[in-house]
C-alpha cells in the first residue's frame, strides 16, 4: 500500500542514515536529522527509530513510535480537493502549490500542500518537514495530519487556517478589507515569538527554523498564529558548538547577514528574521519591494538610520493604521525589532527575551477609540497603574539602573543568555545621534535635558508597569 516511506526512490537509505542525516534533495548535503534524532519537549516524548513500514500510526505495545502522522493515499488527496481543482487553490511556495479539501473518511476541512517536482524543495524538504510537526507540538506550530508518498507524489496535509497568511493581511490589501489594528498585529507578533521559543528552547535538541517570514505564519480564529512549512529547518548547534553550517537557505530580505555570508547557522539568525517580520507588522511595509523608491526597497536597510533618531520613529508606523496606536508602544516595538535587526549575532536578545517583552507589549492593549497619535511627544495610552504616584520613587536613580521588569528599556534583557549586553531604546537614541541631529549649540543642550527628563518619567513609569504585570503573570500561574 502507497503512503508510507518506504515508497521513497531511496527511502529505506533515508530512514537507515539515522543521526547522521537525511539524504534526498538535489544537490542536498548529508543533514544533521534523520529517523535516528530524538526529540523531547513538553508536550512530545523522544521518539527513536522503528521500522519505516510503520510510521503511520503509534504502536499500541507501549513502545517508541517512529512518525505518528497519518498516511494518506493519492487518490483519497485527489477526492478532498475535487481533483486539485483552481476553484480549490489556496496558494503556491517553494514546495509547490496549496489547495483547500474535506477528507471524506472524517469530513474535517484541510488544506493539501502537493510538491512541485520541479520546485526548489525536494525530498529532503518533504521528509524534514513530517519529522518535524510530527516531533514537535505547540499552540502556534501548525498541526500536520498526515502525507501522502504514493510513488513519486509528495504531498502533505494541514490543519485548515481560515484567515490565511499573515503576509495576506499586511501586503497588498484589497480595496474594502480591513487592515490589522495595532493591539492584533502585537498578539500576532507574541504569538509567532512563543512559537520560535518552542523550538530554540524547548525542543531538545533545538530547531533552527530558517525561514521566518510573514508568508509562513499562518492564522487561525481569532488571528491565532502558527508557523508553517518547516521543509528547511535544521538542528541548532549542541554542546560547546556556536553554529552549524549549511547551505545558505531561505528567502531575501529574511535571511541574517552572518548566515548569508558564511553560511554559519546560529538560533540568532532566526532571532534576525523575526525582527524583519516584526518591521513589516509595525511599518506595513514588504521585506523587499522593488516598487518603491531606491533607498526604500529594503526594509531593514530603509529603517536602520530611522531607528537612530526617536523623533522620526511616528513616520515609520503602518499608514493604515491611520495614528490609532499608543506612542509608547510605537517606541518600544520598534526598540524590540530595532535589537533583533542588529548586525553582530551576539548582541541581538535571545528569543526568550523577546517573547517576555511583547508579551507584556501584547497585554497592554490599546483603544482603538482613542485619539490617533501623532506627535512624538503624545504620552502613553496605556492605562496608568494606581501606583502611579510611586514614580518619583522608582525614577530618582541612575538611568543605568537594572530594571528587573519587561519595561522595554530592556536594559537587562541580556542577562542569563549569550548576548551579554544590555539594549533598549536608550541604546538606539545614543547611536550616531549628534551626526544625525541638525540641532547643535544651546538648543541642542536644551533639547538633551528635556529627553532626559522624558526619559526618568518613562522608565518610571514603565518600571511600574512592569512589577504590576509581573506580579499579576505570577498570580495567576
Amino acid at each position: 500500500m502507497g503512503g508510507c516511506f518506504a515508497c521513497f526512490g531511496s527511502a529505506d537509505e533515508e530512514v537507515k542514515k539515522g543521526s547522521n542525516g537525511v539524504k534526498g534533495g538535489e544537490g542536498a548535503k548529508k543533514e544533521s536529522l534523520g529517523s535516528g534524532t530524538k526529540f523531547s519537549s513538553d508536550k512530545s516524548k523522544s521518539r527513536g527509530g522503528s521500522d519505516s513500514k510503520k510510521e503511520g500510526s503509534a504502536p499500541k505495545d507501549g513502545t517508541t513510535p517512529h512518525i505518528a502522522a497519518q498516511t494518506f493515499t493519492f487518490r483519497e488527496l485527489a477526492a478532498a480537493t475535487k481533483n486539485f481543482r483552481q476553484e480549490c487553490l489556496l496558494g503556491e511556495g517553494g514546495f509547490g502549490r496549496v489547495y483547500k479539501g474535506r477528507l471524506e473518511s472524517t469530513g474535517q476541512v484541510v488544506a493539501v500542500k502537493i510538491l512541485d517536482r520541479n520546485g526548489l524543495q525536494g525530498n529532503r524538504e518533504f521528509l524534514v518537514e513530517v519529522l518535524m510537526l510530527s516531533l514537535l507540538h505547540h499552540p502556534n506550530l501548525v498541526n500536520l495530519i498526515g502525507y501522502c508518498a504514493d510513488g513519486d507524489q509528495r504531498l502533505l496535509v494541514y490543519e485548515f487556517m481560515p484567515l490565511g497568511s499573515l503576509e495576506d493581511h499586511l501586503h497588498d490589501i484589497p480595496p474594502g478589507k480591513k487592515p490589522l489594528d495595532w493591539n492584533t498585529r502585537m498578539k500576532i507578533a507574541a504569538g509567532a515569538a512563543k512559537g520560535l521559543e518552542y523550538l530554540h528552547d524547548k525542543a531538545n535538541p533545538p530547531v533552527i527554523y530558517r525561514d521566518f517570514k510573514s508568508s509562513n505564519i499562518l492564522l487561525d480564529e481569532g488571528f491565532h498564529p502558527k508557523l508553517s512549512d518547516f521543509g528547511l529547518a535544521k538542528l541548532g548547534p549542541v554542546g560547546d558548538k556556536t553554529h552549524v553550517s549549511t547551505r545558505v537557505m531561505g528567502t531575501y530580505g529574511y535571511c541574517a547577514p552572518e548566515y548569508a555570508m558564511t553560511g554559519q547557522l546560529t538560533l540568532k539568525s532566526d532571532v534576525y528574521s523575526f525582527g524583519v517580520v516584526f518591521l513589516e507588522l509595525i511599518t506595513g511595509r514588504k521585506a523587499i519591494d522593488n516598487t518603491r523608491a531606491a533607498g526604500e526597497q529594503n526594509l531593514v536597510a530603509w529603517a536602520r538610520p530611522l531607528f537612530k533618531d526617536r523623533r522620526k520613529f511616528p513616520k515609520m508606523a503602518d499608514p493604515l493604521l491611520e495614528g490609532r496606536y499608543p506612542m509608547r508602544g510605537l517606541y518600544q516595538a520598534l526598540a524590540v525589532a530595532a535589537m533583533c535587526l542588529q548586525e553582530q549575532a551576539t548582541t541581538r536578545p535571545l528569543i526568550g527575551d523577546v517573547v517576555t517583552a511583547l508579551s507584556y507589549l501584547a497585554s497592554q492593549t490599546y483603544d482603538p477609540n482613542a485619539p490617533p497619535s501623532h506627535s512624538s511627544r503624545g504620552g502613553s495610552s496605556t492605562p496608568r497603574s494606581r501606583e502611579s504616584g510611586r514614580k518619583s520613587h522608582h525614577g530618582s536613580g541612575s538611568q543605568s539602573q537594572s530594571v528587573q521588569s519587561p519595561d522595554f528599556r530592556l536594559r537587562e534583557v541580556g542577562i542569563g543568555g549569550d548576548s551579554g549586553r544590555k539594549w533598549g531604546l536608550d541604546d538606539l537614541e545614543r547611536q550616531d545621534s549628534q551626526t544625525d541631529s541638525p540641532v547643535s549649540g544651546t538648543g541642542k543642550e536644551v533639547r538633551n535635558l528635556n529627553c532626559d527628563v522624558d526619559r526618568e518619567r518613562e522608565l518610571a513609569e514603565a518600571k511600574v508597569w512592569g512589577e504590576n504585570w509581573r506580579e499579576r503573570k505570577h498570580g495567576n500561574e
